[in-house]
């Protein structure tokens, strides 16, 4: 929102990232319900309204919700399919959960005055380091100590392995701050942008150059929305093929 000041606008384009308490104004404790609570509930809701309810009847004709539904399932299964090969496909519904989750949390809070729940770096640091923390001790519970061939490079020349092995290393324990702060930046940016335009629309002089960019952005929001659910979702498969096939 844009507050007129004597020196001009002032935006706060961060406060929509606030949490706070639907009811009252306490502090936000960790039981309290507050608009993340509800929104990722929103966002549960939806995900067994399309796939739950929408596809009930089983209809071989399938109705327009259906039809999203199944289309999502297949996208999703060939990719687990197409990177982790016919063992991963076992841990499909746990890639397939990670992606709703993120896609419809990603597109509901382009809803105006809705939250965001992928824009929290808590939310995301959860998705992320549960990612890791499953796939190392799956690597480890199905490979045993061989797992660690992951970071021995035996192709190399024998000087360069320890120094790429502790290059390796450091990539990997890397590897769940940059899920979670990849998918959380994109979407605190893109709204926070979204935020900003639209302050500057209470202003006459520029208020169409900032309605234009606001369409814009929010064209390019849809876009990040997916694509974020779907980066999120490939590099899953791809730390969960590095847990089944350390060796590759």
């Amino acid at each position: 929102m844009a507050e007129e000041k004597e020196g001009g606008l002032v935006f706060h384009p961060l406060d929509q990232f606030i949490v706070k308490p639907l009811f009252g104004d306490g502090p936000v404790q960790w039981y309290t319900v507050t608009n993340l609570t509800l929104w990722m509930a929103i966002a549960l809701l939806a995900i067994i309204g399309v796939f739950v309810l929408g596809s009930r009847g089983r209809a071989v004709i399938p109705s327009r919700i259906q039809s999203i539904g199944e289309l999502i399932y297949g996208f999703i299964y060939k990719m687990v399919e197409d990177v982790t090969g016919k063992d991963g496909v076992k841990y499909f519904p746990y890639i397939m959960t990670l992606f709703l989750f993120i896609l419809f949390s990603n597109y509901l809070a382009l809803i105006p005055m809705s939250y965001s729940p992928t824009s929290m770096i808590a939310v995301t640091a959860v998705l992320g380091f549960g990612v890791f923390i499953c796939v190392t001790a799956l690597g480890f519970i199905l490979n045993g100590p061989k797992f660690l061939g992951l970071f021995w490079m035996s192709d190399a020349p024998a000087i360069l392995r320890p120094i790429i092995a502790v290059i390796e290393v450091i990539s990997y324990f890397v590897r769940p701050v940059s899920h979670s702060i990849r998918l959380a930046g994109n979407i605190m940016a893109g709204h926070a942008v979204l935020k900003v335009f639209a302050g500057f629309a209470a202003l006459a002089l520029v208020s169409p150059f900032a309605i234009f960019g606001i369409v814009a952005i929010y064209g390019l929001e849809v876009l990040v929305c997916g694509i974020q659910a779907y980066v999120f979702t490939i590099l899953t498969c791809v730390y969960l093929r590095d847990a089944l096939h350390p060796s590759h």
